[in-house]
């Protein structure tokens, strides 16, 4: 006796939200992939330690702490702890405990780190104008929701 083929389930048909979310999220993986290559390359600093300089550059006082430089590089407690040794090891920025709470730890920007920040900004927006530009020709519908958002001009 041979084993009855099973009858395929059909695929359930996808929203156009779904579809244009899923647009979004390929478009998010390209770009972050070409950032993530030309920050590497041209600055020997990762997509998560350029945009940890970001944070710490633009706060007050350029630190922050860590559980909340976590929230906004979008890592768990475990992550934002390797990403600031990785910083540290760089001379990009030093550990302080809080005055009032001993057991609050901020990350601080170094100059070093700032000038690393600076250095490597311009290399993040031309890759970025440019990996959105590329995506907005390969995807007319892509360039409507970019030019839209700002994104494209």
């Amino acid at each position: 006796m041979t084993p009855a083929t099973p009858t395929p389930v059909p695929a359930p048909p996808v929203s156009d939200t779904a579809a244009a979310w899923h647009r979004m999220l390929l478009l998010h993986a390209r770009v972050e992939s070409h950032l993530a290559t030309a920050l590497q390359r041209g600055h020997g600093i990762g997509l998560s330690e350029y945009r940890a300089l970001g944070h710490l550059t633009t706060s007050a006082n350029g630190e922050l702490r860590m559980q909340e430089l976590a929230d906004k590089v979008g890592l768990n407690q475990s992550s934002v702890t390797r990403l600031v040794a990785r910083l540290h090891a760089a001379d990009f920025a030093y550990r302080d405990l809080c005055p009032d709470d001993k057991r609050g730890v901020y990350t601080v920007v170094t100059e070093t780190g700032r000038v690393k920040f600076a250095e490597a900004s311009r290399t993040y927006e031309e890759t970025l104008s440019a990996a959105l530009a590329e995506a907005g020709q390969a995807d007319p519908g892509l360039a409507a929701a970019l030019t839209a958002l700002g994104a494209l001009r």
